[in-house]
């Protein structure tokens, strides 16, 4: 099977690539015998779960340069089914080491790339954990949570979250908008050099009045979605952080945070893979005030939709065409993301599908996200929520433990908001 175009962008970015999702549970751990049999039964029969990257040579045995610089071209093969011995094993650290450890570590080959671990010690108000470790090359994040849902007493969900009906076809006059937005120049984060960088992850728990309070804002307004907040938050905690923009460097360029997009539909709600693209949205670090930026990022978010369907009906399809003559364009399009001046952030807002859920009897607390560590001079941010329970994972490739700064930084941005009680000016 062939790549898709945003498998192998992400194949190529240069990155670790690893992404993971965890979700704490109240009560006794379970045996590994008794999850890996639960995995078997419900994830053996997916074909994206058994898929192992092939990196052989091209048809006929000629040698072709592959898009990850080896010979020939990468490929996605099910040699058979997973292993659930090899694939599900009892973490020896908690689950905070865990996301620590996992972060910059690409996953070994061989066999297909996801573990699942059963974590003893996951704090964050819960007993034990699972936690799905995988390389962003065969899953998103909303296939992590499919796969997870999955795995519950009740994994049917009733009703899918998606869009009704597939994205709209957009004029090519909205692409080339939309090109240009993507390929103009933007600001990295104030980082002395590149070659001092070092990971960092952080975890912390929003608690769910500061939550709710915060998402009345602005008070004269309809109210922020969690990824109008989450944005928002982030754009305030690098002003508090590093300061206004205008003195990172003596220039006019904004700096951007990445957006994950879902493209599923109502009528594969459940497919596993990379059904999303990315949206360059930028932040208003240089807008004085909490609720004013807030406001700046509503604006900028209302555009994500649209732009999201040209992505969708417009240049995803002409970059696989392209591709299919030319295998550079997607090693051309993965290099401009390299450069953490096109993302210096990257920010995404994951929500529990299919309300409450128990695992063999055990009550779900709080679900833990784990975004992927990017290039050098960047942070990506991850909130996730399970019911009540809200929590920011926070990974850095920035100075040693700014990851926890930040999350701090986040957190009390959203304080801010929570004890704003007056209309907004």
């Amino acid at each position: 099977m062939r790549l898709s175009c945003a498998d192998e962008m992400l194949l190529l970015n240069g990155c670790p690539g690893v992404i993971g999702l965890a979700a704490v549970f109240a009560g006794g751990q379970p045996d590994v015998d008794q999850v890996r049999a639960r995995v078997a039964e419900r994830w053996t029969g997916l074909e994206r779960m058994n898929c192992v990257l092939d990196r052989s040579q091209g048809r006929a045995g000629t040698a072709r340069r592959g898009p990850v610089g080896r010979q020939g071209r990468v490929r996605w093969v099910v040699p058979g089914p997973f292993a659930p011995a090899v694939h599900v094993t009892v973490a020896r650290t908690k689950l905070d080491d865990l996301w620590a450890e996992s972060a910059d570590r690409p996953l070994a080959g061989g066999v297909p790339p996801w573990r699942l671990f059963v974590v003893p010690d996951a704090a964050h108000g819960g007993d034990f954990a699972l936690a799905l470790v995988a390389q962003h090359a065969l899953l998103d994040g909303r296939s992590l949570a499919t796969l997870m849902r999955l795995l519950m007493d009740s994994p049917v969900v009733a009703r899918e979250s998606g869009r009704s009906a597939p994205l709209s076809r957009t004029g090519l006059r909205a692409a080339a908008r939309e090109l240009r937005t993507m390929a103009a120049a933007g600001q990295a984060l104030p980082i002395r050099s590149q070659e001092q960088t070092y990971p960092s992850v952080a975890v912390c728990e929003l608690p769910a009045h500061t939550v709710r309070s915060a998402r009345r804002q602005p008070a004269d307004g309809r109210g922020a979605t969690l990824n109008e907040l989450l944005v928002g938050a982030v754009a305030g905690a690098l002003r508090a952080q590093y300061g206004p923009v205008r003195r990172w460097r003596q220039r006019d360029e904004p700096v951007y945070t990445a957006v994950p997009c879902d493209l599923r539909t109502r009528s594969n709600p459940r497919e596993l893979g990379n059904t999303l693209t990315v949206v360059r949205v930028p932040l208003p670090v240089d807008v004085d005030g909490p609720v004013a930026r807030l406001r700046a990022c509503q604006a900028a978010m209302a555009t994500v939709p649209d732009r999201a369907a040209v992505h969708a009906t417009v240049l995803f399809p002409a970059a696989e065409a392209a591709r299919r003559t030319g295998p550079w364009v997607t090693g051309l399009l993965a290099d401009r993301g390299r450069h953490s001046c096109f993302a210096a952030t990257a920010t995404t807002a994951m929500k529990w599908p299919g309300g409450s859920s128990t695992f063999q009897d055990r009550r779900l607390v709080r679900t833990v996200g784990l975004p992927p560590l990017q290039h050098p001079g960047t942070a990506s941010f991850a909130l996730a929520q399970a019911g009540d329970a809200f929590t920011l994972t926070v990974v850095c490739n920035l100075r040693p433990n700014d990851a926890r700064r930040l999350a701090d930084a986040v957190v009390t941005e959203f304080e801010t908001w929570a004890r704003t009680a007056t209309p907004s000016v």
